[in-house]
């Protein structure tokens, strides 16, 4: 049982506060011998712990899935195969593997998700990096709008849809070639953007690495840069942010 429904039926009455500290006094892990399941991370940082599945052996990997369903009641891993979906697809119906992303995962449905991320991608061949992002942030509970292909080649495209991008509490930029996309949104909006430079590119891109020296160099401010392609850093950072401008807005609402 998760950490949040202990709390929620210690509220209520539903269980006495010995049960409750039976379960906070277990160690804050759970032993597998190749692995220590961070079972209480969600208690400390408002998240749970996520599977990051390349190069996990099989064994492994179907045990760490299992036992995070079992605690969580949901799992999310990044960096996925389509031979790691077909060791868990039976254990449940919603087990999910999306080819693009590379995720897989089981969700609670109907999940409650807030605020508004905007995760904007330089070109089609950056997807994969922004939907790794975006699935992550809404599986972490943020609404998401994908505003995909609006590079600098083409800037008339960003600006049709730049009040939808200005209305976010937080801005994805993802991009490679010379990572350009980034710094023409910081100078934009007026919220944080998280610029996620990608492997995609020519041989002088250097598997992402102009990208980021381009982020990291960028004279906009407002700009924070994830490592290439990391587009799991980009959503989990996104919904930080996003947790607290709606927080913010909820108590501005409560002042007024």
């Amino acid at each position: 049982m998760e950490a949040r429904e202990i709390l929620r039926r210690f509220k209520e009455g539903e269980i006495s506060l010995e049960e409750a500290e039976h379960y906070f006094r277990k160690q804050p892990f759970e032993e597998m011998d190749y692995a220590k399941l961070d079972t209480h991370r969600e208690i400390r940082s408002g998240f749970p712990e996520v599977i990051y599945c390349s190069g996990k052996a099989d064994v492994h990997f179907e045990k760490i899935f299992r036992k995070l369903y079992e605690e969580n009641g949901e799992v999310l891993g990044t960096r996925a195969t389509t031979h790691q979906y077909e060791l868990v697809k039976d254990l449940s119906p919603d087990v999910v593997y999306d080819e693009i992303s590379h995720i897989i995962k089981i969700e609670k449905k109907n999940k409650k998700r807030i605020g508004r991320i905007a995760v904007c991608t330089a070109g089609t061949a950056d997807i994969p990096v922004a939907e790794e992002a975006a699935q992550v942030a809404e599986y972490f509970g943020s609404n998401v709008v994908r505003i995909y292909d609006v590079g600098v080649s083409g800037i008339h495209r960003l600006f049709s849809r730049l009040e939808m991008i200005q209305d976010a509490n937080c801005i994805i930029a993802v991009a490679g070639m010379e990572g350009a996309l980034a710094s023409v949104l910081g100078g934009l909006v007026d919220k944080p953007v998280i610029a996620v430079p990608t492997s995609v590119g020519y041989g002088a891109s250097m598997n992402g690495l102009s990208a980021l020296l381009t982020m990291i160099n960028s004279c906009a401010n407002g700009i924070a840069v994830v490592n290439i392609d990391n587009g799991y850093g980009a959503g989990y950072i996104a919904t930080q942010i996003n947790r607290m401008g709606c927080r913010g807005q909820e108590e501005e609402e409560e002042g007024k």
